[in-house]
């Protein structure tokens, strides 16, 4: 269902609306997130990204440096190896990822904590967009205009059920990535530690 074209000086966002009677919902969404599931998403680039395998990608804000640099080198094997990711790409480390992955070719989707109207794609986001390498998704329609606690840990919530696997570079002690590793792990998916995502092959 078409929603909503915005304009961003030259280059029109344009939004649609996901619902699960849509062909191209993702069903696993739907399955291990049962009543918490979504009613719908807004999204922005090519909704086939959705049906690729997804590594779920995470790290909470505060990270060991030697967990960083495995990361780093991580992501571009991830990138290298054309894997498709998929993040809120929030916290520092998952930033920088996001900067090493947007400089190959492969599918990216980043998973918003905020709504998704109004939002202005940073210069590097809307060449991979306009290559069609990369979707976003939002719950979240019209508020909030910034993440919040609760919407960043909608958003996490809604990366690992996209996951067919995951990668959690780090997760603090009781933190929001301490969580989604629970939530993944009574799910059963997958999980790349750090030494077995740098060898990816």
């Amino acid at each position: 269902m078409k929603g909503k074209n915005i304009g961003e000086g030259r280059t029109p966002i344009s939004i649609s609306k996901l619902t699960p009677s849509d062909t191209r919902w993702p069903q696993r969404l739907s399955d291990r997130l049962s009543a918490n599931t979504p009613l719908h998403l807004w999204t922005r680039g090519k909704l086939e990204t959705l049906s690729m395998h997804k590594v779920g990608l995470f790290c909470s804000v505060r990270c060991p440096g030697d967990a960083i640099l495995g990361a780093y080198e991580a992501a571009r094997k991830l990138r290298d190896e054309g894997v498709t990711v998929v993040s809120g790409f929030h916290s520092p480390v998952e930033k920088e990822c996001l900067r090493i992955l947007l400089r190959g070719k492969q599918p990216i989707i980043i998973c918003l904590a905020r709504a998704m109207e109004k939002i202005r794609l940073p210069a590097d986001w809307r060449g991979a967009m306009e290559a069609g390498r990369l979707l976003l998704l939002s719950p979240f329609e019209k508020r909030p205009r910034r993440p919040t606690t609760d919407s960043a840990q909608r958003r996490n919530e809604i990366v690992a059920a996209l996951s067919d696997e995951v990668l959690i570079i780090h997760a603090e002690s009781g933190g929001s990535v301490a969580r989604i590793s629970q939530m993944v792990d009574l799910w059963k998916v997958p999980r790349l530690d750090l030494p077995r995502a740098v060898r990816i092959a």
